[in-house]
């Protein structure tokens, strides 16, 4: 049996002490084929089963030690892959939960599981235990337990990407969260963060821009609760999400940054992706200040997951087309395989082609496009399309000659005629393509 198969053993498991002879014969007995149980269960899982099988039988009343041996028996039918045993020892094992153990206790193997279950494939079973959990809860009036559990398969199903089983248990969530007007419980801030933080991560995966930050305001908003770190990561990390999606770079870049910090004030490895991110935004938002120089992004610098940024960034700071371009097709996996940072890779790209253009124009009153192009490492195509925009934004003053594929620059006429000059050929080059469009239609 490997590892992982017996994770999330409890602790207080792990370092049992039990009082040996207490309650008599029959309590020495049940701990003897207890440990029995525990000493073949990697080699001889058969043997483990009966051992653990004749706890339960020998117990006269529902104890701790029956409540351990039907943890055992639930997780080894995992195993075995058993669903229907699993689905009858686990169901027996929330019996116990009743009042067999203590509180805390129940809590804690309810979790160990649950935990194990959600390891597996079998998404089906891991939905059917954690059903059967939250009924045993619901009529125990259990409502600390039944929240965080109901907060675990949400989790679950996020995983998933089971969305829509997801907005169900969100519903019954938020459901458990208000007062008597059915508006949110500020008495509940800490439910209502951690269930913020759940519907943030759904909305942000769905695209849904407009309730995410419409519950990203409303998470920064709840006072009556200190939410844990790393649930204010996840809140600002989405929120940063949101905020690229409308490019909306400093303000994304602001909530990266505390993203960041909260994950790190967390211990959490997810700080190291929101850090790229950080980067990211920060080329965007083409800022002069380099995201390491903070005290608190120096020390990941030279990790080997944020090397490659920090080439990125030195590359993008120096205008280098090609060091950069080099820089993404070699660290296609740190960088290119996120599908966030693939989103926005044209837009950095952009940004530098942009800069170099400006940098190469400075001292010529015409160039040849063919010449920008070999330059830029891109069609000529696209460096119109640059210059286009470059024309729009009063960036240059200038005429784009196609015919003899030039750029005509000249500092002696107005801003103003320039831009229109360029509207002007563009609207025509739009003109031409509706055209050749409706001919098709009519062919």
């Amino acid at each position: 049996m490997s590892d992982d198969d017996m994770m999330y053993e409890d602790e207080d498991e792990m370092n049992e002490d039990v009082e040996e002879g207490e309650g008599g014969g029959i309590e020495v007995e049940l701990e003897n084929e207890y440990y029995n149980g525990k000493g073949y269960m990697e080699d001889n899982q058969d043997a483990a089963i009966k051992s653990f099988e004749k706890v339960v039988t020998m117990e006269t009343e529902k104890g701790d030690w029956g409540f351990k041996a039907l943890k055992k028996l639930t997780k080894l039918y995992m195993q075995k892959n058993e669903p229907k045993k699993v689905v009858a020892k686990f169901t027996n094992f929330m019996e116990y939960t009743k009042s067999a153990v203590s509180a805390n206790y129940a809590e804690k193997g309810i979790n160990s599981v649950l935990d194990s279950v959600s390891l597996g494939k079998d998404v089906g079973l891991a939905e059917e235990l954690y059903t059967i959990a939250l009924q045993s809860l619901k009529i125990q009036k259990n409502e600390r337990v039944w929240f965080r559990t109901n907060l675990k398969l949400g989790k679950l199903l996020f995983d998933h990407d089971e969305f829509g089983k997801l907005a169900k248990v969100l519903r019954e969530l938020h459901q458990s969260c208000e007062n008597e007007q059915g508006e949110d419980d500020v008495k509940k801030g800490s439910q209502l963060v951690d269930i913020y933080a759940l519907e943030i991560q759904m909305y942000t995966a769905t695209k849904d821009n407009k309730k995410l930050k419409e519950l990203y305001h409303k998470a920064l908003d709840i006072k009556s609760a200190i939410p844990h770190p790393r649930i204010m990561g996840v809140i600002r990390e989405c929120g940063g999400k949101a905020h690229m999606r409308e490019k909306e770079w400093e303000k994304a870049h602001t909530d990266f940054f505390e993203a960041f910090k909260n994950y790190d004030e967390a211990g959490s490895p997810r700080r190291i992706q929101c850090l790229k991110y950080l980067v990211l935004a920060n080329m965007l938002m083409l800022s002069q200040i380099n995201p390491f120089d903070s005290t608190e992004a120096k020390p990941y610098k030279s990790d080997s997951e944020i090397v490659a940024m920090t080439n990125l960034v030195s590359a993008y700071e120096r205008n280098d087309i090609k060091a950069f371009e080099k820089i993404l097709k070699d660290n296609r996996k740190t960088i290119l395989d996120d599908p966030f940072m693939r989103d926005y890779i044209d837009d950095l790209l952009k940004n530098i082609r942009t800069q170099v253009l400006l940098k190469i124009l400075t001292p010529y009153t015409k160039i040849r496009i063919p010449f920008l192009a070999q330059e830029l490492n891109i069609s000529a195509k696209e460096v119109e399309d640059l210059m286009v925009g470059l024309i729009l934004d009063n960036k240059i003053r200038g005429r784009i000659d196609q015919v003899n594929q030039l750029l005509e620059l000249d500092s002696n006429k107005g801003s103003r005629y320039w831009k229109y000059t360029s509207m002007d050929k563009w609207a025509q080059q739009l003109g031409s393509i509706n055209g050749a469009l409706l001919s098709r239609i009519a062919a």
